[in-house]
């Protein structure tokens, strides 16, 4: 089979909405360059990345690739994916360049294409990610092993938003806690949820693949009795009260239900919130507070920012 590369040339601040569109087009996965990943600090235990090629990464901005089969429909959907990525601009998302390329691979380099850039990686005190082909021991007695397939995960849970909820979560969760995991994803955060030792999840996505990608990374990582995951759109007729709720989405979104979180959460619940670019914290921590809660901390890493707020006890 023959497959197109379809490449964008954009933001950090654009990076999850840019794949969430790609995603909703047909594809698979995600490839992120990010030059970044070429400076920042690594630790040879954890098992990270080494010897990469500065030439596949740009000198600024970050570079999103996904493949799409070669049909008669490609040049409809890239179209598509053009408007969509333009249409970002109403949610004043910077794009960058908003340079968008094609060009076509073999299905063997489609292949190799993800595991190159995907090895195990810590990302917390306890947490390690490891995609399914890689054989990883666990260094310490105490780690837990996430196990990710990104060929079908919305990312590989190395994202900078996705490790400060992880750590989040390590800092807040507590035996028995009821959670809700609004925007799932791979539903990774829901997997972190369940090992720290919450007894139930409901994980919800509006996307349909991402819904199913959820449901497979759980069953995969066998916490699928405590995590149920269901098509929803944001806490829309979901009742609670709950423990924590934690939202790794845009911060234009997370503003929109921070009334919601507030009602479905029990006195003095945790709600998590990242995804946040450092230009929307203040947005986000308005809302907020407008909704009766409290900044416990602030997380912040490279140009992003999460948050953990507490509901004020009635």
């Amino acid at each position: 089979m023959k497959w197109s590369e379809i490449s964008i040339h954009t933001t950090q601040e654009a990076v999850e909405p840019v794949s969430n569109i790609l995603h909703e087009a047909g594809a698979s996965g995600v490839v992120i360059e990010d030059p970044f990943d070429l400076t920042k600090e690594r630790e040879n235990v954890f098992g990270e990345i080494y010897q990469l090629n500065p030439d596949d990464y740009p000198d600024e901005g970050v570079i999103v690739k996904a493949y799409l089969p070669v049909n008669s429909f490609l040049g409809e959907t890239v179209e598509e994916i053009k408007e969509a990525i333009n249409n970002l601009l109403l949610f004043d998302i910077d794009l960058g360049h908003n340079k968008v390329t094609i060009s076509e691979v073999h299905e063997e380099e489609w292949a190799t294409a993800w595991k190159k850039y995907y090895h195990p990686v810590k990302i917390s005190e306890r947490f390690t990610i490891v995609p399914t082909w890689e054989m990883y021991e666990p260094v310490h007695s105490d780690e837990l092993i996430i196990e990710l397939d990104p060929g079908m995960a919305f990312g590989t849970g190395t994202h900078p938003t996705t490790v400060m909820s992880i750590q989040a979560l390590e800092r807040t969760v507590k035996d028995g806690d009821t959670i809700i995991d609004v925007g799932t994803g791979s539903g990774v955060l829901s997997i972190a949820a369940a090992m720290l030792g919450a007894s139930s999840i409901k994980a919800l996505d509006l996307d349909t693949v991402a819904v199913e990608s959820a449901k497979l990374n759980i069953k995969l990582n066998k916490v699928h009795d405590k995590v149920t995951v269901s098509q929803n759109n944001l806490l829309d007729g979901i009742e609670g009260p709950v423990d924590l709720i934690v939202a790794n989405i845009l911060a234009e979104i997370i503003v929109r239900f921070t009334d919601d979180a507030s009602k479905i959460l029990k006195p003095n619940g945790a709600f998590i919130v990242s995804g946040i670019i450092n230009t929307k914290k203040q947005e986000v921590k308005d809302s907020l507070l407008a909704s009766g809660f409290e900044i416990e901390e602030v997380l912040v890493m490279e140009d992003w920012v999460s948050m953990i707020a507490r509901k004020i006890s009635e």
